[in-house]
């Protein structure tokens, strides 16, 4: 969706409204399909604030000249950043997963180092407190903490 709004300068709202229905996959989770979509509402929403984070610490390049998948790779990473419960850690190594399918490794690289910058720089303005990847996944109701996580999360 990011990468069809970017090429063909399109309006966020048709990219939205018409890409499942011309582009996206069928055999998709309704959930996955509401996730997938609420990523990329919330970047083509916020694109010109993600950019100035990315130009921050992008020296030397311009977000035109970026490849297209690799500025809106960082885009999205930059977006659950600041905006999503995802932890940064997490949110780089998915950006990291989608580079090394769709681009090139020096672009991993590349990618990586701007991320990782960022990262730091909003954990030193707003440290993510009490997000860890266990607490993403839904615990039942036969779930009890035990005497180890209580003493962990004292």
């Amino acid at each position: 969706m990011l990468f069809a709004a970017d090429f063909a300068d399109a309006v966020p709202e048709e990219v939205l409204k018409t890409y499942w229905a011309e582009l996206g996959d069928t055999d998709v989770e309704e959930a996955a399909r509401e996730f997938a979509t609420r990523l990329a509402a919330g970047t083509l929403s916020h694109v010109d604030v993600l950019d100035e984070r990315i130009r921050s610490r992008a020296e030397h390049w311009r977000i035109s000249r970026m490849a297209i998948v690799d500025r809106n790779i960082l885009r999205l990473a930059v977006y659950e950043f600041l905006y999503e419960p995802t932890p940064r850690t997490v949110a780089i190594n998915e950006a990291l997963e989608i580079a090394r399918r769709f681009s090139t490794y020096e672009a991993t690289q590349f990618i990586n180092g701007i991320l990782d910058a960022i990262k730091r720089d909003l954990d030193e303005q707003q440290p993510q407190t009490n997000v860890e990847p266990e607490e993403l996944e839904p615990a039942s109701e036969d779930d009890e903490p035990s005497p180890d996580n209580e003493q962990a999360s004292a």
